[in-house]
């Protein structure tokens, strides 16, 4: 199992819900060594390449995913352009890391994105 969240600023939250659900865990980084025996923590960057049977892409607020830091950076609309693309992208990516069971949650504010994966 794969959870994936926006950046390291979100991992907190994977932690303990991992930790909460009473699983063991790993958390991945570059070098990327995934373990059947714990469950993936990671950031959607490194997802890119994974696969695994279910995955969780947590925390898709809104100011998260896209990240309202590089929101803010932005100097004009076709850089604006360039940033949504880019972190509808990156939502994409980590959802389709999973084989059978995808999980997508957000807190009360979601992310406008999560539109974009309603059939």
């Amino acid at each position: 199992m794969g959870i994936f969240v926006r950046s390291a600023s979100e991992m907190d939250r994977t932690r303990s819900a991992a930790e909460d659900a009473g699983l063991s865990y790993k958390i991945l980084d570059e070098n990327i060594e995934t373990s059947s025996r714990h469950v993936s923590l990671s950031t959607m960057h490194l997802a890119k390449g994974m696969e695994f049977r279910a995955v969780v892409v947590m925390a898709c607020d809104d100011e998260v995913i896209p990240s309202q830091n590089r929101i803010e950076t932005v100097a004009d609309d076709a850089d604006l352009a360039e940033v949504y693309d880019t972190e509808r992208h990156l939502l994409y990516v980590a959802c389709t890391r999973v084989r059978d069971y995808l999980l997508v949650t957000s807190g009360d504010s979601p992310s406008e994105f999560l539109d974009d994966l309603r059939m």
